[in-house]
């Protein structure tokens, strides 16, 4: 893996400077305070939107702004205001609605002759499709979005493009490709005084060394993330960054209530701004928490929870993570175990499906840890090119 520990040493580096945005970035509402984080998705007539604007509040403005660009026949702004409703349509789990939105931006964007809003188009829609399970998909639209973002000189929507194919390489478990990539792009956050990314690149970074079983250099990168996005007033950065705080602290101490104050905090900021994906997320790393601790039904009803929302959103890796916690958990309460051998090898299938580097080992985990057979091709050896477990 090339993710390096010298990152977690650097503390007190982060974010104060100020950092432009280079010819061509895109409107943000005037000029940003220093060390705060801010939301270049969020453009045109809607740049002034915080980053912790209720998602709610964004689709319908939004939609307003939107509407009057389209009236007054001006595409480029059509384009800008048509990326902020479809990544808040995104958030909100809102998947068709998002689809149906960043195309049209995109296509508003080509008839203005505006390749930095063709890129963030293509990036909200990469993203979608990150969301949605379709990682070859992701894949496509991202490497589209970073092109156009060089060449229509946008240089945050390139940032946020590569930054994208990064995370889907590492969702997808090759860290190998991706880690380097990472460490550039916290670099480059903090070299621009860009707060919400350097908090996202310490969290990937730190999810890496989790996924690795290096717990202390994980923990001390998700701390600096949570420290980062409290001085950056970056509500949907601290909630993550403090999932992953109680994930290590859960995993490595067994302290089960320290996790769970963590995770209330966390899903407090979540509800604040509607962020319908996180607290999915933070409903399942409940479950992870009491099941690492053998409260089996209590981790039962909490996989069940997140399963139904992850349903409900299209999120297609969260929603197989689910359910293996969810089975692992019946399994632990008395389920037979053919009906937990057949819905693992269900699970198997469709985390090879999404593209898991991963999925073999995770189901031959599961199936070692429950007593039942694995299915077959599922084996403790990762595939080419994998690194960790699914979280």
């Amino acid at each position: 893996m090339t993710v390096h520990h010298r990152t977690a040493v650097r503390r007190g580096t982060g974010t104060a400077a100020t950092g432009g945005e280079g010819a061509g970035g895109p409107a943000t509402g005037g000029e940003r305070a220093a060390g705060k984080a801010f939301a270049p998705e969020y453009q045109g007539a809607l740049g002034a939107l915080s980053v912790n604007s209720a998602l709610p509040e964004v689709v319908e403005r939004g939609l307003a702004e939107l509407r009057a660009a389209e009236e007054s026949g001006d595409h480029r702004e059509a384009a800008r205001c048509g990326i902020a409703v479809a990544e808040a349509y995104r958030r909100l789990g809102r998947v068709e609605d998002a689809e149906r939105i960043w195309k049209a931006s995109y296509r508003s964007a080509r008839a203005a002759g505006d390749l930095g809003g063709m890129a963030w188009a293509a990036w909200s829609g990469g993203t979608l499709a990150r969301q949605r399970g379709a990682l070859p998909l992701a894949y496509r639209l991202l490497r589209i979005a970073a092109d156009l973002g060089e060449r229509g000189d946008d240089i945050v929507a390139r940032g946020y493009s590569l930054a994208g194919l990064a995370e889907t390489g590492r969702i997808q478990g090759d860290y190998a490709a991706v880690g380097r990539l990472h460490e550039q792009l916290l670099d480059e956050a903090r070299r621009r005084g860009e707060a919400r990314h350097a908090v996202w690149a310490l969290e990937g970074i730190a999810q890496m060394h989790r996924n690795t079983g290096s717990y202390d250099t994980a923990l001390a990168l998700f701390e600096e993330a949570a420290e980062t996005a409290l001085r950056a007033d970056d509500r949907r950065g601290r909630a993550w960054a403090l999932r992953g705080v109680a994930d290590v602290l859960s995993a490595r101490d067994g302290d089960v209530e320290k996790a769970l104050g963590l995770l209330s905090e966390a899903e407090t900021l979540c509800r604040e701004i509607r962020l319908a994906g996180a607290l999915a997320y933070n409903r399942k790393m409940r479950g992870n928490v009491l099941y690492r601790a053998g409260r089996y039904a209590e981790a039962r009803d909490e996989y069940a929870g997140a399963l139904a929302r992850f349903q409900e959103m299209g999120e297609a890796r969260g929603t197989a993570l689910a359910r293996l916690g969810l089975l692992k958990s019946r399994a632990r309460l008395g389920r037979d175990s053919a009906g937990t051998a057949a819905e693992l090898a269900e699970l198997h299938r469709e985390l090879r499906r999404i593209g898991l580097l991963h999925a073999d080992r995770v189901i031959a985990r599961a199936a070692a840890e429950l007593g039942v057979e694995a299915p077959p091709g599922a084996d403790a050896a990762p595939r080419a090119g994998a690194a960790g477990a699914a979280r």
